[in-house]
């Protein structure tokens, strides 16, 4: 490898490094060139968000998700030198070669962040999909191109919708842990006719339930269809190696985890940012090296249980 195209995957691990606690600690299972692809990856999404999340007003903000956008375009055209000036142009450009990755899922993910600007809301949960499936799903299955499956990995062609789906049990997460951070920057994200079933579509700008509302109704019903996601997506870890399904073992354990805490304490997601101790990732990354929730996926699977 040479010196520019290392020195641009050093700057996007540290950008992975300084930026996503969770999803670094995962990736860290990964061999070497898998965890480089992996951080150049998040490189690219870390920017894209960053642009949605801004200060910017919302025309600019259009403009430069484009010149985001047109980035893709240059390397799907492999015209990215590899002493351009945008590492993680640089970064992305060399995973692309190396792996198989399905860049349109970026051009899905900068979709998904237009709908920000634009200030979508969700009525149904089909619509609240649409927009997880782009800003999580497709990145789900790019990292599944860093992955791949092994050979002869039985259900193997269904290793892209489970990766998908285990994007989408994610996001879902994220969604219930941000509601009063997503709330203070004018995002409401959970379906409207959920909220209305629960009371709860004045929304959560305080540290308390809405007056009158079942708060702990509405986190227990989003809980138990975020383990639904959960226990489809992780049909996929059976197909994975070990070290890759250790990676996807070790993230989505500390998101579910980080599901059991928000289903114990609903309120606790109105007080400030649920997380987990460092002791307890230890512990996920150790069962995903060790195989065990492999494992025990695949005698579910067999047994018609997932």
């Amino acid at each position: 490898m040479s010196a520019p195209v290392q020195a641009a995957y050093s700057y996007c691990e540290a950008v992975t490094g300084q930026q996503a606690r969770n999803f670094a600690y995962g990736i860290r299972l990964l061999p070497y060139e898998k965890r480089q692809a992996m951080s150049a990856l998040y490189a690219f999404s870390r920017r894209v968000d960053d642009i949605g999340d801004g200060e910017l007003d919302p025309e600019t903000k259009h403009t430069r998700l484009e010149e985001t956008r047109g980035l893709l375009v240059r390397i799907r055209d492999n015209a990215v030198d590899e002493d351009d000036t945008d590492p993680v142009a640089v970064a992305l450009a060399d995973a692309a070669h190396r792996f198989p990755l399905p860049l349109g899922g970026l051009d899905e993910l900068i979709d998904g962040v237009l709908m920000d600007v634009r200030g979508a809301t969700y009525e149904t949960w089909a619509d609240l999909k649409t927009y997880c499936r782009c800003v999580a799903g497709a990145i789900g299955r790019l990292s599944l191109g860093v992955f791949g499956t092994e050979t002869g990995a039985p259900g193997a062609e269904r290793a892209a919708e489970y990766a998908d789906t285990l994007g989408l049990a994610l996001q879902l997460t994220n969604i219930l842990r941000d509601v009063r951070e997503d709330a203070g920057n004018g995002r409401t994200y959970l379906p409207a006719d959920d909220l209305a079933k629960f009371g709860c579509s004045a929304g959560f700008h305080r540290a308390t339930p809405p007056p009158g509302s079942d708060f702990a109704g509405l986190v227990h019903f989003e809980v138990r269809r975020a383990r639904a996601l959960f226990a489809e997506g992780y049909r996929l870890l059976p197909m994975l190696d070990r070290r890759s399904g250790a990676c996807v073992a070790a993230m989505a354990g500390i998101y579910r985890r980080l599901l059991d805490r928000i289903e114990r304490d609903p309120e606790a997601v109105l007080r400030g940012r649920v997380s987990l101790p460092g002791h307890e990732k230890a512990y996920v990354a150790v069962r995903g090296l060790s195989g065990l929730d492999a494992r025990y996926i695949s005698r579910r699977t067999a047994r018609g249980r997932v």
